[in-house]
């Protein structure tokens, strides 16, 4: 575990939706960030040395990062439908992501809602279609804390220390930044010390391991490990549930070829008829990707609209 100072930002107020940045916190010994990289992290997906292979970035998921497998599997069987090499490109933040979708560097990912928010606007992303989960096309921010506890709500970890995800994470910094934004609060006035995880099953794994007293972290992939023998989940229990939002979707690039866009549309909405994109999706706990509109991610556009009329910041 490394030491560094480090704070939450200001979301921006106009042009961009959300930013953060890195100095030290107002309060206690300041932040100690958790050294997770050695937490269930993927095995590399390895190079493929051809210019005909499919780019595709996974920036977040419904599962745990040890199911990162399935990811790959998905990767592989839109290569054989399309008849080409596929390949994950590695991006460690939604920052990254976002960079590489403006470069060119990407055909396909997944994506957190909030980042799908920002790179529509500002990297070219487009809706290509969404995952459905146990019959819904909604997600929750939960609100974590160790199973012995004693907190009950988030106003209870007042003082405490706390873990974030990646600070374009929806679910894992923006939408707790708006619970505290309403109680008239920051990160830096309200915590005694918080920390960037940059993946929800570290998050799970910190709090239950009591590195912290509290973490915000996404639904679909706390549930997961909750019904999993190897997560973190039953050490953890939720003591807050946010409103629902649109689903992390599938995107591309505005700018990809049509007919191309099309093909990898019609794969993944057949996925879950054809016999191996069906036992991949059921280890993804995913029922089927469906068509999503772009509305459906407009109360996550609301959120943002009302810390910025507040000029929310954690100063």
């Amino acid at each position: 575990m490394t030491s560094c100072r480090v704070r939450i930002g200001a979301l921006l107020l106009a042009v961009s939706v959300l930013a953060w940045s890195l100095a030290s916190c107002r309060r206690g010994d300041g932040p100690r960030v958790i050294d997770t990289d050695r937490i269930d992290e993927p095995a590399s997906n390895g190079a493929v040395p051809d210019e005909r292979a499919l780019r595709v970035a996974v920036g977040s998921m419904s599962t745990p990062k040890r199911g990162f497998i399935y990811y790959r599997q998905l990767i592989r069987y839109v290569g054989r439908r399309l008849g080409r090499p596929a390949k994950s490109v590695d991006t460690k933040t939604y920052a990254e992501l976002n960079k590489l979708f403006r470069e060119g560097g990407i055909d396909m990912a997944f994506v957190c809602s909030m980042p799908y928010v920002y790179g529509k606007e500002h990297a070219g992303m487009e809706l290509l279609v969404a995952p459905q989960v146990r019959g819904e096309l909604v997600y929750y921010a939960y609100i974590i804390v160790p199973s012995d506890s004693p907190a009950t709500c988030l106003r209870d970890l007042e003082g405490r220390t706390f873990a974030f995800c990646d600070p374009l994470s929806n679910t894992g910094t923006l939408v707790p930044t708006f619970m505290l934004a309403k109680m008239g609060k920051s990160a830096d006035s309200f915590f005694r010390r918080y920390t960037y995880t940059y993946a929800h099953d570290k998050t799970i794994a910190v709090v239950g391991q009591k590195a912290v007293d509290g973490g915000a972290v996404h639904s679909l992939i706390w549930e997961y490990e909750k019904r999993s023998a190897k997560g973190n989940a039953a050490r953890t229990r939720v003591i807050e549930r946010s409103a629902p939002y649109g689903i992390p979707p599938v995107v591309v690039p505005a700018g990809l070829d049509p007919d191309l866009k099309s093909r990898l549309k019609e794969i993944l909405l057949e996925m879950h008829e054809i016999g191996d994109g069906a036992q991949i999706l059921k280890g993804m706990m995913i029922d089927r990707f469906v068509h999503v509109e772009d509305s459906a991610y407009e109360s996550i556009r609301e959120m943002n609209r009302v810390l910025s009329e507040r000029k929310v910041s954690p100063e």
